[in-house]
């Protein structure tokens, strides 16, 4: 059956197979580097990877670059499995970049051997002196046309370990008039002293980016590596590198490696530089990593958002070749979206006000049936205890009202939900004048469900509440954008200055009986409210919800 292809990545990969690319030659992989934690940037490159191997049927491999042993942590790796794998894709094999330190390693030689590649003794200050301009050529190292037998020797000694940090680099020998400054004789290794979270203290001299990449892509049989528009200047060299190694090849391929770039992901109100998130942990403007109002995965994943919506946004998104601004608020419609299908709703009341009924009786309890989830045909219903005292939002009331207030007031008729029509009757005060208590009626024959002629008459407002007796005290994060500004630092300079002051609302609530036993990860609508998700940190003794969004995007009007 035809693939018909949805974007420009798709119509190559037809393009490819209709040249002669076997179906089966077809593999693709996600290369992230283990220095920190991914972010929802990342997840664009792993949906556009795996996805690829899910249309084509074709292996993708999960690689870490591990390179830079002086930045890069076991417990990146770990976070970036669980991420990858939380997003229910799934893997051909884990590999990693040091898998294949030896081979290029004899790779180097081998380009040493051929004139390809020499050793330069000068620092890096002078060496980034000699690059040129983008207007103007470079200049030759002196040490560029060394003996073959003296690099190769140089560069022994290094893995040895003989030479210390910063004293030689081996550097591939293209072209330093070349207008693409990468081909300006790179560098391909350098001394670094530093243990390596996998080999240990095994190496001693560790492959740059440009040289380990397009040769690992090779080493696993990648035939389409597919990477950000920022590596696209990169695509020369990594072409010029494979090309130079085709005679050392031990894996005979029909196709070579094929390095294609798409458009990242940029987020309104949201930084992706990884400096920058780094900047934020350090200097405690968040808890780390994993804070709800971090765009890493594992934050958006406490945050409460889902696999499904975060695949849905992406998907929204598309494949493109230029870079554009993405309004954040498609990521959050692709939350509300699927939470809204899955939420079970609950009822509960963030800022309360007392209420009894006057005329219910003191010692009576009831339960009153809601429903769970009206999306959901087979989510059943919950019973809920209802009683004369109960609790309702401040907001939900007020003593004197217009007409266009809908919520309860006196003399006015509100609905309580899955429960009886009230009438507001009266108040109590403090001595400072503030109300601490409403004073309503209700009408017993008005219970909904009931099939009663009072049940189905129409009343504009409904409320939601909680009976005083029986509610379960729970703390609520309010979690809101960590920006104030579409583009965080592009007026001040400063990113920091536009930081939101309002980004986190701690309260305590009251919640109905049913949330007094909840899982870490579990997500509630709370009624006329925003969707909720169970925290990591909630004990047996105080449950915490984060607020993942509101019910509608609000963020513009205010």
């Amino acid at each position: 059956m035809e693939r018909i292809p949805t974007n420009f990545i798709e119509q190559i990969i037809n393009e490819d197979l209709e040249a002669g690319l076997k179906k089966e030659s077809l593999c693709f992989r996600f290369p992230p580097e283990p220095n920190g934690y991914l972010h929802i940037g990342h997840a664009k490159a792993i949906a556009i990877n795996f996805g690829l191997g899910e249309k084509y049927e074709a292996p993708v491999n999960l690689r870490f670059d591990d390179t830079n042993p002086s930045k890069e942590e076991q417990e990146y790796v770990d976070a970036i499995v669980k991420d990858v794998s939380w997003l229910k894709y799934s893997w051909k094999k884990i590999t990693y970049s040091s898998d294949h330190f030896s081979t290029l390693y004899l790779w180097a030689e081998a380009l040493i051997n051929e004139g390809k590649a020499y050793i330069d003794s000068q620092t890096s200050e002078e060496i980034a002196k000699q690059k040129g301009t983008p207007t103007t050529p470079g200049a030759n190292s002196p040490h560029r046309d060394r003996p073959a037998e003296e690099s190769l020797r140089i560069f022994r000694e290094m893995k040895e370990g003989k030479h210390k940090e910063g004293s030689h680099v081996l550097r591939a020998k293209i072209d330093m008039s070349e207008p693409n400054m990468l081909l300006r004789d790179p560098v391909m290794y350098r001394v670094l002293h530093k243990t390596h979270h996998r080999t240990g203290d095994s190496w001693c001299i560790y492959p740059m980016y440009d040289w380990a990449h397009g040769q690992s892509d090779y080493c696993e049989q990648i035939s389409h590596s597919l990477c950000s528009l920022e590596f696209k200047p990169h695509r020369k060299l990594y072409e010029w590198f494979i090309e130079s190694l085709k005679n050392q090849k031990t894996i005979a391929l029909n196709f070579l490696p094929k390095q294609r770039e798409f458009a990242r992901l940029n987020l309104t109100y949201t930084i992706m530089s990884k400096r920058k998130l780094v900047s934020l942990v350090d200097k405690g403007h968040v808890s780390g990593w994993d804070d709800p109002r971090m765009p890493t995965i594992s934050g958006l994943r406490r945050r409460g958002y889902t696999p499904e919506s975060i695949r849905a946004f992406v998907e929204k998104v598309g494949v493109a070749k230029r870079e554009n601004l993405i309004d954040v608020s498609l990521l959050e419609f692709c939350a509300r979206d699927h939470l809204n299908k899955i939420a079970h709703r609950k009822m509960v009341v963030t800022n309360p006000l007392k209420l009894t009924i006057t005329n219910y009786p003191e010692d009576k309890e009831e339960l009153v049936v809601s429903e769970n989830n009206p999306e959901q045909e087979d989510s059943g219903t919950r019973k809920l205890p209802f009683s004369k005292h109960l609790y309702i939002e401040s907001e939900d009331f007020k003593e004197e009202a217009g007409r266009k207030f809908f919520r309860l007031t006196l003399d006015k008729e509100v609905r309580l939900k899955s429960a009886y029509i009230i009438k507001g009757q009266g108040v109590i005060k403090n001595d400072a004048g503030e109300i601490t208590e409403v004073l309503c009626t209700y009408d017993p024959k008005s219970k909904s469900g009931s099939g009663s002629e009072e049940s189905l008459r129409k009343v504009k407002g409904t409320l939601h509440w909680v009976s005083q007796k029986h509610a379960v005290p729970v703390e609520i994060r309010e979690y809101d954008r960590l920006f104030m500004t579409e583009v965080p630092g592009e007026k001040e300079g400063d990113f920091l200055k536009d930081l939101n002051p309002d980004s986190l609302n701690i309260i305590t609530a009251q919640a109905e009986l049913s949330l007094a036993n909840t899982v870490c990860g579990e997500h509630y609508q709370f009624q006329r409210k925003g969707y909720f998700v169970v925290d990591q940190e909630s004990t047996n003794t105080k449950t915490i919800f984060n607020k993942t969004v509101s019910l509608r995007d609000n963020w513009k009007k205010r």
